[in-house]
């Protein structure tokens, strides 16, 4: 399904991927593993066309650079950062998204049912949590019944309900044949999921692993919580994608995966674009706050 050889991506003078080739077969599911900058969402983001790369990807047998379109109608691709337009409902949603796709207007009952959405057509987008705003954009991605699903760290920012609700719908999904392809950092969620883990350190394959054999000793990692305006997010988040430093809106900022000994790496690049934000703080694994941000500080800091 998917066929990734010598894949290499450079921001510059950095090297967010290096030399990278594996393959994903249909119907498997295959998660990458590995901290932050390990080169998960720079990998993701080639396959989607998203960032200029060297070295060959193949989707569903179609070259992805010489023929991207038709390539990348095989895949159904869920973000992290979701975007939406609030004010429309569910079912709106799900008809306008599937004229973007050039698909005929959806069957919403259907298309929501398949991800636990049945009965809430008539809402609006803005009134749903974050795990159905997540099962939503699922359910957009399979518009078109595309038989590969590409997923970025989806639940990085739902509560343990959220969490476990969305890795039971993607579960069943798999067990019905669909390939997925998918970043994450929760042993548990890859152990549910995956039946194959690529290992990643500074952009390179270090390692294929069973899901079993992941370290459950490792330590969850830590979020860098800076506060900015909405605008000023988007600018920073892509300041810092640039950078290999995967980063998703929050609130009343970005939160990013602060793993030990690269902590103020975020910072200092912001530092860099000159980009400015309120504050920031540190967040350790399972505190509640990080989905709940407080009130932001008025002082503006560059570092």
């Amino acid at each position: 399904m998917i066929q990734i050889d010598h894949l290499s991506a450079t921001f510059g003078r950095f090297r967010a991927v290096d030399d990278v080739s594996f393959r994903i077969e249909p119907g498997q599911s295959v998660a990458l593993w590995g901290s932050n900058g390990a080169g998960k969402s720079t990998i993701i983001r080639c396959v989607l066309g998203l960032v200029p790369f060297k070295g060959d990807i193949r989707i569903a047998g179609r070259d992805a650079r010489r023929d991207g379109k038709q390539a990348r109608r095989a895949i159904g691709y869920v973000p992290q950062e979701l975007g939406f337009y609030d004010d429309l409902r569910v079912r709106e949603a799900v008809r306008y998204f599937a004229r973007l796709k050039g698909e005929r207007p959806a069957d919403q009952s259907a298309v929501l049912a398949s991800v636990g959405l049945a009965g809430h057509e008539s809402k609006r987008v803005r009134e749903l949590s974050g795990g159905m705003k997540q099962r939503l954009a699922l359910a957009l991605a399979m518009i078109g019944d595309p038989p590969i699903l590409v997923l970025d760290e989806v639940t990085a920012s739902l509560d343990s309900a959220g969490r476990e609700h969305l890795t039971d719908v993607l579960a069943s999904l798999r067990a019905a044949g669909r390939t997925l392809f998918f970043a994450s950092h929760r042993p548990a969620e890859i152990r549910a999921l995956a039946d194959r883990v690529i290992l990643l350190e500074r952009g390179r394959i270090i390692r294929e692993s069973a899901p079993a054999d992941l370290d459950d000793d490792r330590p969850a990692a830590a979020l860098l919580r800076i506060r900015m305006p909405a605008p000023t997010a988007r600018l920073a988040i892509d300041a810092l994608h640039r950078r290999g430093i995967h980063a998703h809106l929050n609130g009343v900022g970005i939160l990013v995966p602060a793993a030990e000994g690269a902590r103020a790496a975020a910072v200092h690049a912001l530092a860099q674009d000159s980009i400015p934000f309120d504050d920031f703080e540190f967040i350790q694994p399972g505190d509640a706050h990080a989905a709940h941000p407080a009130p932001a500080r008025s002082e503006t800091r560059y570092v």
